[in-house]
């Protein structure tokens, strides 16, 4: 038999840790709730299978050897893609029927990221020890965050580590798909406007001053347009103080940087993000797609409903919607629902509360709620799309009305040079 150490909660509400013997986890938790109590948390104490192959095991120091570490700064961070297939792999493996362990330890050798690699080490070391696993991914909160945490400690709890693991990969999976299409429609348009601003620059400063030298011999600075006399002052102008503005604009970036790092300034930001025009839909969506995707995941995972809030309420990434979600937490605190203050915030679409009363009313709100979050999925691909159909054309006028503008200005007076020299020869 294998050995399991756990947490769990007395009919009294107090925590109790303590060791149980049995074949498997969830024979572990039938056990523990035998016995009256409430799991909180399990992890097997020790493995009944063979030590790690020689090859795990580290090589003792000889001398003459290097041993070369980067400092943290530089190794690579665990970047989201990297946690999910991490995820979905150990998933597999679990669903699999292997031991937690063996592989964490499968894991580990064929990992490519170091940070996570390390990351892998010390937590098969904690599991060893006799820790839970979730234990041992909140050793390294800047990889695993609080929904994981949860999640997993959740299908600990319950037995269900293997469904746990699969819809968090999933649900990663979710995430970084709209996260890129998000991405790739802003590519295009500021590809565009750097593009735009490049050549402006090098008009001003290279191209512009040639021009007005030439204008300068043949008309002497007098009778040119209203246009090319603009651009030409505006070139002086560029040349005479580009320190100055290229000053202007970085400290500009910098100070709202500082700005919206402030409670006023985040909260000034986060509510123009929720209310701009065309963006504003766009980025209500994402946002309630992702929250509703994270409650309903929590939710069927077994996370209770209070502790599913706040850990929502933390990963929205909006001080706005964070607010919002505050209130309906207190409210579900005080033995309401969530519909009301859900419909009260005005920050929520009317279909999710109408879905989210629907879930309350049935007992199937994890249910609605993946509903509501597939649904505006794909709300927001179309969003993107037309987005993307519309920005093209608008930043290729703009980029030609630019470039344009300024070669119609500079060769404006040459018309007129080249008739008067004709007008004159006649």
């Amino acid at each position: 038999m294998a050995k399991f150490r756990f947490k769990a909660v007395d009919s009294q509400g107090q925590e109790v840790s303590s060791t149980v013997e049995a074949e498997t986890q969830r024979d572990a938790i039938e056990k523990i709730r035998a016995m009256k109590l409430t799991p909180k948390a399990i992890g097997q104490v020790r493995e009944d299978a063979a030590p790690p192959p020689a090859a795990e095991k580290p090589k003792k120091k000889r001398a003459g050897d290097i041993n070369i570490k980067l400092p943290k700064i530089f190794k690579p961070r665990v970047k989201a893609k990297d946690l999910m297939v991490f995820t979905r792999q150990l998933a597999t493996l679990v669903d699999a029927g292997l031991p937690l362990l063996r592989g964490l330890r499968v894991l580990h050798r064929q990992c490519q990221n170091e940070t996570l690699k390390d990351a892998l080490t010390g937590m098969i070391d904690t599991v060893e020890t006799g820790n839970t696993f979730s234990e041992s991914l909140a050793n390294y909160p800047k990889i695993f965050n609080h929904l994981y945490v949860n999640m997993v400690r959740a299908g600990e709890a319950g037995g269900v580590l293997e469904t746990v693991l699969n819809r968090l990969a999933e649900f990663m999976e979710k995430g970084e798909k709209i996260k890129n299409k998000v991405k790739g429609a802003m590519t295009y348009p500021i590809v565009v406007l750097v593009a735009a601003v490049g050549i402006v620059v090098f008009l001003m400063l290279a191209v512009i001053p040639k021009f007005q030298q030439i204008f300068d011999d043949l008309l002497g600075g007098e009778g040119m347009p209203a246009l090319t006399a603009f651009v030409i002052a505006f070139s002086e102008w560029v040349q005479q103080y580009w320190l100055f503005l290229f000053a202007a604009i970085f400290g500009a970036v910098v100070l709202l940087k500082i700005f919206f790092k402030t409670p006023i300034g985040s909260r000034a930001w986060d509510y123009f993000a929720l209310r701009a025009p065309g963006f504003g839909q766009l980025n209500q969506k994402t946002i309630v797609a992702r929250l509703t995707r994270t409650l309903g995941t929590l939710l069927s995972s077994g996370v209770p409903v209070l502790q599913a809030l706040a850990i929502v309420k933390e990963t929205t990434g909006n001080s706005v919607i964070s607010k919002a979600l505050q209130t309906v937490h207190d409210s579900v605190k005080e033995g309401e629902g969530m519909t009301a203050p859900l419909g009260a915030s005005g920050e929520f679409p009317p279909m999710v509360v109408s879905m989210v009363e629907v879930g309350e009313e049935t007992g199937a709100l994890p249910e609605m709620l993946i509903r509501v979050a597939n649904t505006y999925d794909d709300e927001v691909d179309n969003a993107v799309a037309a987005m993307t159909s519309v920005i093209e054309p608008i930043m290729i006028i703009f980029l030609a009305v630019v470039v344009g503008g300024i070669v119609v200005a500079m060769f404006m007076p040459l018309i007129s040079i080249i008739g008067s020299i004709g007008g004159g020869a006649a």
